[in-house]
């Protein structure tokens, strides 16, 4: 057994020698012969027809083209949808969306616009009954404010001076009845010394004349007590009311105007929320309309999902169950008349490209025809998707319209498009991998006489393979369509 194990690893150290001589031969050891790539391939430079196109792959749709689109918010179901490749007619129903949420929301908006609306009508009323009360309130105090006005107009004029007059006309009949009293109580008293009166008349003209002396103090005091106390409190109270009922109606006014402010911000505030829930009511209405969708013009039903890829690959095929989101592409709805062709032209060809070239259409169902074509539109800003998925990649996007029109023809048909940017009866023309980069100038190997010689070129348009040359060559010259790259680079160092 150990012997064995001594020879295996003998022969397996052999086999590692032979094949390292190997490698080292095949590495750095003379070729014993020329392998196909380095063996130089020479092209004839000749004069001829020489067009300048720009070609690119797109695909095919319709010029007008309806796309449906999902317009109901966040994520919804789809109940129903029609089959694709249905012809359908405008007006037709295509999708039918879930609807039971909206129907439920339908319900309770439809309640809240109902209590809305009887609030909104209770502050309108509650509106009016606060400005008829303030109109109320407000004449009330006005009212009140003039009759005390009157009252202090009326004593200071008319009560006042009347109670004065009163009390000197009083003091003045007191004063003539005491005058009066004191010369009979005298006449009185001659006549009892003289004995004509007896001493009971005299005590009663005695007693008669004190009481007029008491009744014209009395009366004088009546005044005074009029002019200093009475007068000043009655004037004083009347114009405390004045000014109370002044104040009053002020108060009156401005609880009137808060009132009545307060009443129409309320009003105001009801209306608000009555147009707000009746918007919410009509946005659900429209949300539920919009839920069974119809065609808008007549067409061949596509579903978007058969014409959309993304970066994973293609999309979910649209089906019932399937949850759509807002603004999704649902189905395009092409119409049987012109067919645009639609591709992205890279930024190196921009340049090349403009609206009203000529262009051919090349159909991959169709082998061996071609459709005639112009460029419609070319993109001012680079597809966001592309440039998304390579920020170094800037496609933009081109629009050509089909003027040849054909049955058999249909939307999302891949298509070759050769757009004609120019075309040369005469010129010189080789094929663009044999120009090289050395030392900052254009070369190319060219064969003349049997000498390969490294010559400068000046260059002209170019295709997608081959470029026009303006100086440098001639007719019957050869060029190496695989020039060694390495010792033009080494050159150019």
């Amino acid at each position: 057994m150990q012997n064995w194990r001594n020879k295996k690893n003998i022969i397996l150290c052999g086999v590692g020698v032979v094949v390292v001589v190997g490698l080292w031969q095949l590495m750095f050891g003379p070729a014993a012969v020329e392998s196909p790539s380095q063996r130089p391939v020479w092209s004839l430079v000749e004069s001829g027809r020489f067009e300048v196109t720009v070609n690119a792959a797109g695909s095919l749709k319709a010029k007008d083209q309806a796309v449906i689109v999902n317009t109901l918010a966040g994520v919804t179901t789809i109940l129903s949808v029609v089959d694709e490749g249905t012809e359908v007619e405008k007006g037709a129903p295509l999708i039918e969306l879930d609807a039971s949420s909206l129907q439920d929301q339908l319900v309770e908006h439809q309640i809240s616009v109902q209590s809305s609306q009887a609030n909104f009508v209770q502050a309108r009323e509650n509106l009016e009954v606060v400005k008829s009360q303030s109109c109320s309130d407000v004449e009330s105090a006005r009212l009140a404010y003039q009759f005390a006005q009157d009252d202090l107009e009326k004593y200071r004029l008319g009560e006042f001076p009347n109670q004065k007059k009163e009390q000197l006309a009083q003091i003045a009949l007191a004063e003539e009845e005491l005058r009066r009293a004191e010369e009979k109580l005298a006449w009185s008293k001659v006549l009892f010394e003289e004995k004509f009166l007896s001493q009971t008349e005299l005590q009663a003209d005695e007693l008669s004349a004190q009481k007029s002396r008491i009744d014209r103090e009395l009366s004088q005091s009546n005044l005074e007590l009029l002019l200093k106390f009475t007068h000043v409190r009655q004037l004083t109270e009347l114009e405390a009311q004045v000014k109370k009922t002044r104040m009053e109606l002020a108060r009156n006014k401005r609880k009137a105007v808060a009132t009545q402010v307060q009443a129409e911000s309320v009003l105001s505030s009801r209306k608000a929320l009555l147009e707000r829930e009746t918007m919410k009511l009509e946005k659900v209405q429209q949300a539920i309309a919009k839920t069974v969708i119809v065609a808008p013009q007549s067409g061949v039903v596509v579903y978007a999902s058969s014409l959309q890829r993304n970066w994973r690959g293609n999309t979910e095929p649209l089906s019932a169950g399937q949850q759509v989101r807002e603004r999704q592409e649902l189905i395009y709805l092409p119409s049987t008349g012109a067919m645009v062709a639609e591709t992205k032209i890279h930024e190196s060809n921009l340049e090349k490209v403009t609206q009203g070239q000529a262009a051919l259409v090349y159909v991959d169902s169709l082998p061996g025809r071609s459709f005639r074509a112009q460029v419609r539109s070319v993109a001012l800003l680079p597809d966001a998707m592309s440039s998304w998925l390579n920020p170094d990649l800037k496609l933009y996007r081109t629009e050509l319209l089909l003027f040849d029109h054909d049955e058999a023809l249909r939307s999302g048909m891949n298509c070759r498009i050769e757009i004609q940017v120019t075309q040369f009866d005469k010129a010189l023309a080789i094929p663009i991998q044999a120009v090289v980069l050395n030392q900052g100038a254009l070369v190319v190997y060219r064969l003349r006489d049997g000498a390969v010689t490294l010559q400068q070129v000046e260059l002209g348009q170019s295709s997608e393979s081959r470029v026009q040359i303006l100086a440098g060559l001639q007719d019957g010259d050869q060029v190496q369509l695989n020039p060694p790259l390495e010792e033009a680079g080494s050159s150019g160092r």
